[in-house]
């Protein structure tokens, strides 16, 4: 299985490719170039395009801790199901 790429090597990959297509190689060659499918390069692009990194960064810590308040609030929920079934007596 590959490994994840950090938010700030997507980001030099991305400039990297740039510096590549304004030297006239064609999306594919300069996606090649950086070791990911076009597919990929188009995703990062679209998520991390013109981002700083230290945007990029805040950016998945934000992410990471949404997914956590998200479960909180899944939780939560799910007790105060329980226990309204609990008080209407049924078990």
């Amino acid at each position: 299985m590959a490994k994840r790429a950090k938010p700030e090597e997507i980001i030099a990959k991305l400039r990297e490719v740039e510096v590549r297509l304004s030297q006239g190689e064609s999306v594919g060659k300069a996606a090649k170039a950086i070791g990911v499918t076009e597919q990929t390069y188009y995703r990062w692009r679209k998520e991390y395009g013109g981002l700083p990194v230290n945007q990029a960064k805040r950016l998945k810590d934000m992410e990471k801790e949404n997914a956590r308040l998200r479960k909180a609030i899944s939780d939560l929920m799910l007790d105060k199901q329980i226990l309204e079934e609990v008080i209407k007596g049924k078990f």
